[in-house]
């Protein structure tokens, strides 16, 4: 039986059609211009190889490191192909951690991160900090950089960073979740100014809005290349020559000794093909997707209790709206859009099925109940007018729904 907030809302049934995709911040659509350059490439074998097929492979991996760096503002040599943003934030934070010790001593031992860093980030620096596996004692601090309502870093209240104490600072361009922008160029100056390498989480930036690394002064940036409609399993790592990155992975010195293991030239020319179709219409996108977010933002505005946490007027991305719901379970509000066609998530971590408040909202100072009632919709190449159109005629029937059904204990 539907609250009495909305009584006069229909149940949510079947979309008719097509179901509508509203999980672009987890992945995106393999763009065709990705899908052309890996059947092009398919044929490609070892790139290390010397002989005539392997020089090939080579040649194609090598162009396509180039056109990245030409996208992103780098140079060749700064790039480095991975497996996924995840490895990328991995090998750049444990990396510059044991290159500081390396460099600059055991003194160097601080690692600056927020709460509401990813969780490839999150959970590399509570490793980094916890101390090695079967005991012993850690070798680096964690200093939480301090962060406001809609989980910005306060720039003014996080310090002065020192090369002598402090291995690196570490922050996020894009939060994942809100979508909300941070001031990385600040803080990237602030740590530059104090001699500490900076590493950048951009998952969520690269292919969205433009990206100048060597403007930007940072000694890491992370991506990931099915965020913009490359293949998954294909990540990239941006680290300046001058990085001292001392790598967990040790093999045959591939990518700069950085990322040791076979190179994937297929997957390298397909992302440096989505990449560069995701640039060229970053204006336009970026524009399209910010009506529709205003959209189905101003839509939840006008459910009884809803918290919004997409901040536009703060800077944030086109594409994401992050919501709550209190009274609602974030699971209800996905099952329900699942049954009505809609695919759609909450934006936190889910244990054996059961939902868990975001770490991002609590790190924001949410109250768990309240963050338990998330729901993140998030727009793309794929995302039409009719999509959002029914987006936002399905939304209050959906949380009415999901209050009538209560919370879970």
């Amino acid at each position: 039986m539907p609250s009495p907030s909305h009584p006069s809302h229909p149940s949510p049934g079947p979309t008719p059609g097509a179901r509508i995709f509203a999980d672009h911040a987890a992945t995106a659509p393999l763009r065709p211009e990705a899908a052309r350059a890996i059947e092009e490439t398919g044929r490609l074998l070892n790139p290390a190889g010397q002989y005539a097929s392997g020089r090939h492979a080579q040649r194609v991996l090598e162009d396509a490191r180039e056109h990245v760096a030409e996208l992103l503002g780098a140079d060749r040599a700064e790039v480095i192909f991975t497996a996924s943003g995840t490895e990328s934030d991995n090998l750049a934070v444990q990396g510059l951690a044991y290159g500081a010790k390396k460099t600059r001593g055991p003194a160097a031992r601080r690692i600056h991160s927020a709460v509401t860093e990813h969780p490839a980030v999150v959970e590399t620096v509570d490793w980094l900090c916890g101390g090695v596996p079967g005991g012993g004692t850690p070798q680096f601090d964690h200093v939480a950089l301090p962060v406001d309502g809609s989980g910005r870093v306060q720039v003014g209240e996080s310090g002065a960073f020192d090369a002598a104490r402090d291995a690196l600072v570490t922050c996020m361009w894009a939060n994942n979740e809100t979508g909300n922008l941070q001031p990385v160029h600040a803080l990237v100056q602030r740590a530059t100014d104090g001699g500490v390498p900076f590493h950048v989480d951009a998952v969520q930036v690269v292919g969205h809005l433009p990206v100048d690394f060597h403007a930007l002064g940072a000694a890491t940036l992370a991506a990931s290349a099915h965020k913009f409609g490359g293949p998954k399993s294909m990540g990239i790592l941006l680290a300046r020559r001058d990085a001292a990155l001392v790598s967990p992975l040790r093999g045959g010195g591939q990518e700069r000794g950085v990322r040791s293991g076979t190179a994937n030239p297929q997957g390298a020319a397909a992302t440096a093909a989505a990449l560069a179709a995701a640039v060229a219409e970053i204006e336009v996108q970026h524009r399209r997707l910010g009506e529709y977010r205003d959209r189905v933002l101003s839509v939840a505005r006008t459910i009884p209790g809803a918290q919004v946490y997409t901040d536009p007027d703060g800077g944030a991305l086109a594409g994401h709206a992050h919501m709550a719901f209190p009274g609602a379970e974030g699971d209800s509000l996905i099952m329900l859009l699942d049954v009505a066609g809609v695919d759609a998530s909450t934006g936190s971590a889910c244990s054996a099925g059961v939902n868990r408040a975001s770490h991002v909202l609590t790190g924001m100072g949410v109250p768990v109940e309240v963050a338990r009632g998330a729901l993140r919709l998030t727009f793309g190449t794929a995302t039409t007018a009719q999509d959002v159109d029914r987006l936002c005629s399905l939304l209050p029937g959906v949380v009415d729904q999901a209050r009538a059904a209560g919370m879970a204990f």
